[in-house]
């Protein structure tokens, strides 16, 4: 079996919700519709920004299914099938291919804080127990714990782990994967701030919150930055940065729904324990859609 890799600008996609908290199919086929036709290169259901960890398993199955369906294999479909149980995360990884997904994305566990051994053994009884290709996820601000880059550049020599989110904030660290990672191993950025700063270190691409609202920009930096077209990819950054910043004034996904809600691209609602944009911060994120065209004055 040949492991497709991955390149170029993957969205970390939201969940968007009806008012009474079910999920809202129609909204959320509409937004892979218009991510595709954007120009991103694939789909990541079901992570952080997608609110996994207030989903039930059916909902979760039923949101990939929804997206794979969606896609129609226009792109790859990443999906979300992390948990800190390792025997959890395997079913889940099975449950996500019974469904059609292309890809698996797997943090490392949060909350039980293993050693690193702990986590290389994590994600090698999953990596072993599907053909599905892995993308390791590194989030030590919502896991607790770093993956060092020793670790994943021995989780990188496995047939089935084909890149990593790195989403440390350690360029250093960042670096080292990139200059040491074998052959078809992707390094994609999990910070949209570090995007053009990873690309500038070699490295594949993102996984991007800002591209659920500006996706062709975000396509435009990473493809510019694949190209070593930087004096671009660093004009495209700065054109963003209002949005970057604001993305992230609150706990991603909370900007972000606030922006796609004054966008009509779903309704603004999440899942306890977040909860709407502060109000104080309304401004600034109409501002920031401003600055980059997705909303008009």
């Amino acid at each position: 079996m040949t492991i497709p890799s991955l390149r170029g600008t993957g969205t970390a996609l939201v969940t968007p919700f009806r008012a009474n908290g079910a999920v809202d199919e129609p909204a959320l086929r509409r937004l892979v519709d218009w991510q595709i036709e954007q120009g991103i290169h694939f789909v990541v259901p079901c992570g952080s920004t997608g609110e996994a960890a207030t989903l039930s398993v059916d909902e979760q199955r039923d949101v990939v299914r929804i997206v794979v369906e969606q896609t129609a294999g226009r792109v790859p479909v990443v999906a979300g099938a992390s948990s800190n149980d390792t025997v959890k995360a395997v079913e889940l990884s099975k449950m996500m291919h019974d469904v059609g997904t292309t890809h698996l994305l797997h943090s490392s566990p949060a909350y039980n804080k293993p050693p690193q051994r702990g986590i290389v053994a994590h994600f090698r009884a999953i990596a072993d127990a599907t053909n599905l290709p892995v993308v390791l996820y590194n989030v030590p601000g919502r896991t607790g714990s770093n993956m060092e880059a020793a670790t994943t550049l021995e989780l990188a020599q496995h047939p089935n782990i084909i890149a990593v989110k790195e989403a440390s904030g350690n360029l250093t660290q960042i670096t080292e994967i990139i200059r040491h990672r074998p052959a078809g191993f992707a390094v994609l950025s999990g910070d949209d701030v570090l995007t053009t700063a990873i690309l500038a270190a070699g490295g594949d691409g993102v996984v991007s919150v800002t591209s659920n609202i500006a996706p062709a920009l975000v396509v435009s930096l990473v493809t510019a930055g694949l190209a070593g077209d930087f004096a671009l990819t660093r004009d495209l950054d700065t054109r963003l940065e209002p949005l970057t910043a604001a993305a992230f004034v609150e706990s991603n996904p909370v900007p972000a729904k606030a922006a796609l809600a004054l966008m009509g691209k779903m309704e603004n609602v999440l899942r306890l324990p977040l909860v709407p944009l502060l109000g104080r911060y309304h401004d600034t994120i109409r501002a920031a859609l401003i600055a980059v065209g997705a909303l008009t004055a």
